[in-house]
C-alpha cells in the first residue's frame, strides 16, 4: 500500500484560485505544492516575505505552476483585507480559502502570561475568523458563487487537550465557526469544511513543540493505532479533495485524519502529565533559546 501517492487526476483544480496562510512552511507548502500540481494557481501568505518568496520560487521550479506571495500578519483585519484585494488583482479571483496559518507550544498553562495565551487565540482563532470575514463578505458582496473555505483544526478541538490549552480553546472556536457558517453561508454558494490532522511532523512546529530529546520520549507514533505518524502528501490528497468539485456535497464537516490517534486517547499532549516540574525548567529555556535565533 501506498499512502504516499497523489490521489486526484491531473488537471483537477485547473481553474482554481486557493489562497493558503501560513503556506510558506510544513503543512502548508505541502498542500501549496500539491495544488499547483493539480493545476491551481495559489497564493500563500505569512508575516515572513523572504521565507514566502523562497518558497515559491522552489514551488514553481518543481511544479511549473503559478504561485504568489502576499506578507500578511493575519492578526490584523487590515493587513487581511490588503491581502485579499492583491490576491483578487494578481489571480483575477480567489475560490478557495485555506485558513492554515497557526501557533502552539506546550506549557503547563499555569506558567503562562496573558500574552503568551493571546498570542496563540490571536494567530489561530481571530487569524482565522478575520481571513473568513475578509473573504467570505468580499464573496457576498459580488456575488460570487461556488467558494469553499477550509479550515485546519486538531482533534483536540472537540476532546480539548492538557498543556496545549490556548491552541485547543482558539481550535474549538475555529470548529465551531466552520459549522456554524457552513449553514449560515450556504445560501451564499460557500462551503465551510475541516480537517483536524492527528502528528505529522514538520522540522519547524515539532522541533518547539518537542526539543531535544523529548521527540524520542515521546514517540507520538507510539499513541497511533496504525503506528505511525502521518505523510504530508496524505493531508495534501484530503485537502485537494475537500477545495475540489468533487466534494461539491460535503459541507459544515470535520474530517479526522489521524491513524485513529484521538479514539484510543483523547488530548493529544496529555501524555505530558509524565514530564516533572524541572524537566519544564529545562524546556521553557530551550524554547526560548530557540526563539532567540
Amino acid at each position: 500500500m501506498n499512502y504516499t501517492q497523489k490521489m486526484l487526476r491531473d488537471d483537477a483544480l485547473r481553474g482554481k484560485n486557493i489562497v493558503v496562510t501560513g503556506g510558506g512552511s510544513g503543512l502548508g507548502k505541502a498542500m501549496t505544492k500539491y495544488f499547483l500540481e493539480l493545476g491551481a494557481q495559489v497564493g500563500i501568505t505569512s508575516r515572513n516575505i523572504e521565507k514566502l518568496q523562497n518558497t515559491v520560487k522552489e514551488l514553481e521550479g518543481e511544479t511549473g505552476g503559478k504561485c504568489f506571495a502576499i506578507q500578511c500578519d493575519v492578526r490584523h483585519y487590515d493587513q487581511v483585507e490588503a491581502m485579499r484585494d492583491e490576491a483578487v488583482s494578481k489571480m483575477g479571483s480567489v475560490d478557495v480559502l485555506l485558513n492554515n496559518a497557526a501557533g502552539n507550544f506546550i506549557s503547563p498553562t499555569e506558567r503562562l502570561s496573558a500574552n503568551a495565551f493571546d498570542t496563540i487565540i490571536d494567530i489561530v482563532l481571530k487569524g482565522s475568523k478575520n481571513c473568513t470575514l475578509a473573504f467570505g463578505k468580499h464573496w457576498i458582496d459580488q456575488e460570487e458563487k461556488d467558494k469553499t473555505i477550509l479550515n485546519i483544526v486538531t482533534t483536540y478541538a472537540w476532546t480539548g487537550s492538557a498543556y496545549v490549552v490556548p491552541s485547543a480553546t482558539a481550535k474549538a472556536g475555529v470548529l465551531a465557526m466552520t459549522r456554524s457558517l457552513a449553514v449560515e453561508w450556504a445560501k451564499y454558494g460557500i462551503r465551510s469544511n475541516a480537517i483536524a490532522p492527528g502528528p505529522f511532523p514538520t522540522k519547524g512546529a515539532w522541533d518547539r513543540l518537542l526539543p531535544g530529546d523529548l521527540k524520542e520520549k515521546f514517540d507520538l507514533a507510539k499513541k497511533v493505532p496504525l503506528k505511525r505518524v502521518g505523510e504530508h502528501q496524505e493531508l495534501a490528497n484530503l485537502a485537494a479533495y475537500l477545495v475540489s468539485d468533487f466534494s461539491a456535497y460535503v459541507n459544515g464537516e470535520v474530517i479526522t485524519i489521524d491513524g485513529g490517534e484521538w479514539l484510543k486517547g483523547a488530548g493529544q499532549f496529555n501524555i505530558l502529565e509524565q514530564i516533572p516540574e524541572e524537566l519544564w525548567d529545562q524546556l521553557e529555556q530551550m524554547i526560548k533559546s530557540k526563539g532567540k535565533k
